[in-house]
């Protein structure tokens, strides 16, 4: 079972990957204090920017004050992004599993430019992976397949994620621990955002509350 999160995840990431963002605004981007708000979305305002669709793949919208992205297809992603542009962020989020297999995806991107991002993953069955998706492949930064971690809540149980990219340094960290760095040269800046998806059992459903993102 554990050898099922070998990557594969170039296909996983490739064509099945789904998203409505395509573009994000061209604005300048300033620097601010360490620790300063960028941004920050508790989902309370249904239409605060982030995407709402319905089809038959599945659901990404807001829900009983939170996020909700529901993956009915299997091998599949999905993501949602604000539709703003910075960076080097500090991004954090609180997510949990409501329903579905144990063994998914679920976590944070950043640096969306409409088609690459980083992404920092974990799995409901304790597994976390952090790469780059980029000219339709995604690869694993820093290590070779997902890693277990004791450091991730199994289950339905939340998980407080935390991902800073700055400069070419990509760290994330689960419950307070960081779990993972590498460095990486390849994105400068773009759309922050969130990201669920199934591996070969489909019904993979998360709920995600408290994004922000601050000054790194």
């Amino acid at each position: 079972m554990k050898h099922i999160k070998l990557y594969g995840l170039l296909s996983l990431f490739l064509a099945l990957a789904c998203s409505t963002s395509t573009l994000i605004p061209t604005q300048q981007i300033s620097v601010a204090e360490t620790g300063t708000v960028l941004f920050q979305d508790d989902f309370s305002d249904p239409v605060s920017g982030w995407d709402r669709m319905l089809a038959d793949e599945g659901v990404m919208d807001y829900d009983a004050g939170g996020y909700r992205i529901l993956v009915k297809s299997s091998q599949t992603n999905f993501w949602s992004t604000p539709q703003q542009n910075f960076s080097d962020v500090r991004m954090e989020v609180d997510t949990g599993k409501l329903a579905g297999p144990d063994e998914n995806r679920i976590g944070l991107i950043c640096r969306f430019n409409g088609s690459d991002y980083y992404f920092f993953i974990i799995s409901s069955d304790g597994y976390y992976g952090m790469g780059l998706y980029s000219g339709g492949q995604a690869v694993l930064l820093g290590q070779s397949e997902m890693q277990p971690s004791s450091n991730i809540k199994q289950g339905l149980a939340v998980n407080h994620l935390r991902a800073d990219c700055t400069g070419n340094t990509l760290t994330f960290y689960a419950n307070g621990y960081q779990i993972t760095q590498t460095q990486d040269f390849t994105l400068t800046n773009g759309d922050v955002g969130i990201l669920a998806g199934t591996f070969v059992t489909p019904g993979v459903d998360i709920v995600f509350d408290n994004f922000v993102v601050l000054q790194p």
